[in-house]
């Protein structure tokens, strides 16, 4: 539960709207709801301004099902990252209001569409293999409410399908690079804008980029002064960006 709905919940029961009893099982699981397999972080909506997210892999069917239950009780959106195609399907089933992303490998329930960002945040790809973190990426951003867009197969190999965008990638409050094989992409647009750039290294490439270490280690050794998250965390990206959007 936000801080708006906490505080239009008191000005119910003000209102007499609401019975003091209602309000009280609304709010009696602040700071947070132990479901004995999982205690989740009500409180984190009001200390952070972002509310939890679940981190599906791992997790079983019924151990994610338990939390979006109790979540959605407390009229929290969802958004459930790193969730296989198969769990993906029956969640959807289980919550019909929902959507699975299969490339981004997540599940959300979005019902407050309102624009929290005071700027737009760009995700780019440097290659079509590295969408998959980008659309994480995206996804996520787009759930904390920021205006969000998408640039897709820009990589250094073809550097003219970059310079084609200039306006786009000038608009942007924040920018978000995924890439893999060497990494090269986030410090070309590091060079290019005076805005935060946040690099994120994938797993993806031939033997020498070991599993995303590569692109990881150009991208810390960037001479552009760009920030790094860990290889393949599209989602961590975008919460830092969003943070970034709401200053």
């Amino acid at each position: 539960m936000t801080d708006d709905k906490i505080r239009k919940l008191l000005e119910h029961v003000s209102h007499g709207d609401t019975t003091v009893e209602e309000a009280y099982e609304k709010l009696k699981d602040l700071p947070f709801e132990d479901l004995s397999h999982t205690k989740i972080d009500h409180h984190r909506v009001l200390r952070k301004g972002l509310q939890e997210v679940i981190f599906g892999e791992g997790k079983s069917i019924s151990q994610i099902t338990d939390i979006v239950r109790a979540m959605r009780e407390k009229d929290l959106d969802i958004l459930v990252t790193r969730v296989s195609k198969e769990a993906g399907n029956e969640l959807n089933v289980l919550f019909p209001s929902g959507t699975y992303n299969t490339d981004a490998r997540c599940f959300y329930i979005k019902e407050d569409l309102s624009i929290k960002g005071k700027g737009s945040i760009l995700i780019m790809s440097a290659g079509t293999s590295d969408i998959p973190v980008a659309e994480e990426a995206y996804i996520a951003s787009m759930f904390f409410g920021n205006k969000t867009e998408r640039l897709y197969d820009v990589g250094v190999a073809g550097i003219h399908r970059l310079f084609q965008h200039l306006d786009l990638i000038k608009e942007a409050r924040v920018i978000i690079v995924v890439a893999g094989m060497e990494g090269a992409l986030p410090s070309v647009v590091g060079g290019m804008v005076g805005i935060p750039v946040i690099g994120v290294p994938t797993s993806i490439g031939y033997g020498a980029s070991f599993g995303g270490l590569t692109a990881l280690l150009a991208m810390l050794n960037s001479c552009s002064t760009i920030s790094v998250f860990n290889i393949d965390n599209g989602f961590g990206a975008a919460y830092f960006a969003t943070l970034i959007n709401r200053l």
